[in-house]
């Protein structure tokens, strides 16, 4: 049933095809397009070309115009001797069942849009028994739609009686027709069968984060790939998996942390992408419940990153749709290392853009905008790590005295190897 995963990635090279809209400008379309082609990296295919075109939106049958299409095709076909011949084309927005038939009709190599690409790595990249079973309802659920592009070549035995089998026919139904509705049922029945285990599973975190006890509870939320595994590390003294690929971290971790004879929780989430899939973020509902019951939200932004800012309201936005927008909320700047801008000219009278402000500017900027709700660090060098520390004792220290007034937090401490 599974239709995701990359095979022979290492050895696939892609073709990666984008829109240029009035709601998406060539500049932001270069940057989705960047990456889709980390994605395409992190799943292991190697990107060789980008064709973008300027539409008013998408081709509803073929998502680019025809002429497109046929260049893309062609590009395709030349490259066919190569030594690594084009393998597939990755599309950087979903695509219908319509779409991917018309496309593969053209094009005969594999289609993926961003949204199967997504789910391939997180097929790669779950481990847990709760990560599998919500990566693979979220994968039923991408594919019930388009199971129709699955039987395209049993269709025409489908007629009714007689030899038209037109509107009016009323008859036998073909085996592409009886298949379908059998996959259908076989999805169905499998995707009931997951939600009942990730309900059990639920259950059981449920009452594992209620024995926790009288602890208040930090969730590191942020985009993917900008750190937060990394300062889960670094706080917790643990080794949480963490490496320069999208989505390196899939299962929440929970780990106890100490600063100052301060104990509290810290959850490492999932990070958050642009289109996240839909599909995804029902699927992950259990492990995002991390984040809703968090007392805390500590949302790590990648300064470095030239689209910091956007991926910051990317994350708002999904934590609002999770009802998590009135959480207490602080923002750590990490990567400021790798922070780069080029200095202006003194006679260059045009405004302050991200590309040429400096850091110091930016850190005024922001603090003066969130006062003692930001700080600056790089967790990779231990840059301003003992003002993270500082900083997060005094939140959880507040926190904990508003939510538990009568009990003394000295009174639970233990020796643990947590301790910081």
């Amino acid at each position: 049933m599974k239709e995701f995963v990359i095979s022979d990635a290492k050895t696939e090279t892609a073709v990666l095809v984008g829109l240029i809209t009035q709601q998406q400008d060539e500049d932001k379309t270069k940057e989705y397009l960047d990456e889709l082609e980390f994605l395409a990296d992190t799943a292991g295919a190697v990107t060789v070309k980008r064709f973008t075109q300027r539409v008013g939106g998408p081709n509803q049958t073929s998502y680019v115009g025809k002429g497109k299409l046929e260049e893309i095709r062609e590009y395709i076909e030349n490259e066919e001797d190569a030594d690594r011949p084009v393998g597939m084309v990755i599309f950087d927005d979903e695509l219908t069942a319509k779409q991917i038939r018309n496309i593969e009709q053209v094009l005969k190599v594999k289609i993926l849009d961003r949204t199967s690409l997504i789910l391939d790595i997180f097929a790669m990249r779950a481990q847990t028994a709760a990560a599998k079973t919500q990566v693979e309802l979220a994968q039923y659920r991408y594919m019930l739609p388009r199971l129709q592009r699955l039987w395209t070549h049993l269709e025409r035995q489908g007629g009714g009686s007689g030899s038209g089998g037109g509107k009016g026919s009323v008859g036998l139904r073909g085996p592409g027709e009886t298949q379908l509705e059998m996959d259908r049922r076989i999805i169905l029945g499998r995707m009931s069968l997951l939600k009942q285990r990730l309900a059990e599973i639920d259950k059981q975190k449920t009452t594992q984060r209620k024995n926790r006890g009288r602890l208040i509870r930090a969730a590191l939320v942020g985009y993917t790939n900008v750190g937060k595994s990394t300062i889960m590390n670094m706080l917790s003294k643990s080794e949480v998996f963490a490496e320069n690929k999208l989505f390196a971290t899939l299962d929440t971790t929970v780990r106890k942390v100490v600063v100052d004879n301060l104990p509290f929780l810290l959850a490492d989430t999932v990070g958050f992408i642009r289109k996240l899939p839909t599909d995804l973020v029902d699927s992950f509902k259990s492990t995002l419940d991390e984040v809703r019951e968090a007392d805390l939200l500590i949302h790590v932004v990648d300064i470095s990153h030239p689209d910091f800012e956007e991926q910051i309201k990317v994350v708002e936005k999904t934590l609002a749709d999770l009802g998590c927008a009135d959480k207490p909320s602080m923002i750590v700047f990490n990567k400021i290392d790798a922070y780069t801008w080029k200095e202006k000219e003194p006679d260059d009278l045009t405004p302050a853009t991200k590309e040429n402000i400096s850091l110091d500017d930016l850190r005024r900027t922001w603090m003066a905008k969130l006062q003692d709700n930001c700080i600056f660090i790089s967790a990779a060098e231990r840059i301003n790590i003992e003002e993270l520390r500082s900083v997060v004792y005094k939140r959880v220290k507040q926190l904990h005295v508003q939510k538990y007034p009568y009990h003394d937090f000295l009174y639970d401490m233990v020796e643990d190897e947590t301790n910081i």
